[in-house]
């Protein structure tokens, strides 16, 4: 069997149906990540073991499984039944007995998860590289960071193992290892996907999310991914009317802090994103972003990271010296003494305003952002782990606070060097407008 270098969901469904094996292909795979071991990308690695009963299950009637005998990655920090979750702590490790509700969704619609993959640890941090598992390196230029937390998760897709792998995004943990790695990232609607069987990060905050080569692909897991879950007390059903354009693009009314060794090639990247956009037809506003920096400092500036402490006090307190320092650090500082419930309710106060704010703003439009405004060595992250991580979540942070949803596609799709990617951002009720936007950019590649 000739298997391309890049696997897709669509050459997958093509290749059986002239003949190829779910073993074949799980094999292909299986090779694939064996070759790739040094980048660190797995938790727990494909195995015959662990495909072999998912192959056995495959329904014999393939067309009326849309993801039949298609391999996708599983971010460790989501149930995999009777496979260890980690959270890339081993400490914190557990087994559990069944499926996360989009984990059984996606084995429903015939897909066959292959692995868990590696994070920074607690799905806190946005470089990939906080995890006893090992830094996971960026695919394209293994001296750069592969960007977290869903680190894994995008490496496994760049380097051509899986067709698609499932991320969480508190504050940008599945749109910036896209972009890093030239992928779609695609966020969907707080809620619309259950996160029963994930660890929390953010309980309020949390979304499960996919990376692929395409938007059409991500799409097409996010019809089989999402729906109402009754034993999930985050889940509200959320519909995707027909994809239709904006009647209006937000973009800032100065030009974005890009930073880091490439910061000049980055700029540069984005000038002509705002060209190609600036080319769709559609009435462009440009807007004081300051709203938006406002709002994302409240996720860790304030007393909202106390939530992130309640998750997860009980095991750092009673496991000491477990927990990565730096990510210590930064639950640590959810018990501070002056983030009292009275500044919580004032951080609460100030959100909803600024919520309130980009409601009306952003009602039939949609805003658009550098994904990320640079990169760094994983040795200056090492040398300044918190400045480097709060960099690269200049433009994510605000995402989930503001109750938006989000598609970050590359600007270059086949750029290996520096890939960098914009991301288009709108209500959390119009995946409808974002997903036209995201469409007719990536259309402006070609």
């Amino acid at each position: 069997m000739n298997f391309p270098k890049i696997l897709t969901c669509r050459w997958i469904r093509q290749a059986y149906g002239k003949g190829m094996t779910p073993e074949e292909l799980l094999d292909e795979v299986i090779r694939r990540a064996g070759e790739h071991e040094e980048k660190n990308i797995w938790i727990t690695k494909p195995s015959l073991e662990l495909v072999e009963p998912y192959i056995r299950r495959l329904p014999k009637d393939r067309e009326n499984y849309p993801l039949w005998g298609i391999p996708f990655a599983i971010k460790d920090n989501i149930d995999l039944a009777e496979v260890p979750t980690t959270a890339a702590c081993p400490e914190f490790s557990y087994t559990p007995r069944e499926n996360a509700f989009v984990v059984q969704k996606l084995i429903d619609a015939g897909a066959i998860p292959v692995g868990k993959t590696n994070l920074d640890q607690f799905a806190t941090g946005l470089v990939g590289m906080r995890s006893p598992y090992g830094e996971v390196h960026n695919v394209f230029q293994p001296e750069l960071i592969s960007g977290g937390s869903s680190s894994g998760s995008g490496a496994s897709v760049a380097a051509g193992i899986v067709p698609f792998a499932l991320g969480t995004d508190t504050a940008g943990s599945g749109r910036v290892p896209a972009m890093l790695h030239a992928l779609v990232g695609y966020k969907p609607p707080r809620g619309s996907w259950s996160t029963r069987g994930v660890v929390p990060a953010c309980a309020s905050l949390d979304c499960v999310t996919v990376m692929t080569h395409s938007l059409e692909e991500a799409e097409w897991i996010d019809r089989c991914a999402r729906g109402y879950d009754t034993e999930c007390i985050w889940s509200r059903p959320v519909e995707k009317g027909e994809k239709k354009a904006p009647e209006k693009i937000y973009l800032p009314d100065s030009l974005p802090r890009f930073y880091g060794d490439f910061a000049e090639i980055y700029r540069e990247k984005w000038i002509r994103s705002v060209d190609r956009i600036e080319r769709f037809g559609i009435k462009i506003e440009y807007i004081d972003y300051s709203m938006f920096e406002k709002a994302a400092a409240i996720l860790y500036g304030g007393a909202y990271v106390a939530e992130r402490w309640e998750d997860l006090k009980d095991f750092v307190e009673g496991h000491p010296g477990k927990t990565f320092p730096v990510t210590e650090q930064i639950l640590r500082s959810g018990m501070k003494p002056e983030n009292t419930a009275a500044k919580l309710f004032e951080n609460l106060h100030e959100l909803q305003y600024y919520r309130h704010r980009t409601e009306q703003l952003l009602k039939d439009a949609v805003m658009i952002m550098p994904t990320a405004g640079g990169t760094f060595t994983r040795e200056q992250v090492r040398k300044d782990p918190v400045k480097t991580n709060n960099l690269m979540g200049l433009y994510t942070n605000h995402c989930n606070l503001l109750d938006l949803m989000a598609v970050a596609v590359p600007e270059n799709s086949s750029d290996r060097t520096y890939p960098f990617g914009i991301t288009i951002f709108g209500l959390y009720d119009a995946e409808n407008l974002v997903c036209e936007t995201a469409e007719r950019f990536l259309d402006g590649e070609k």
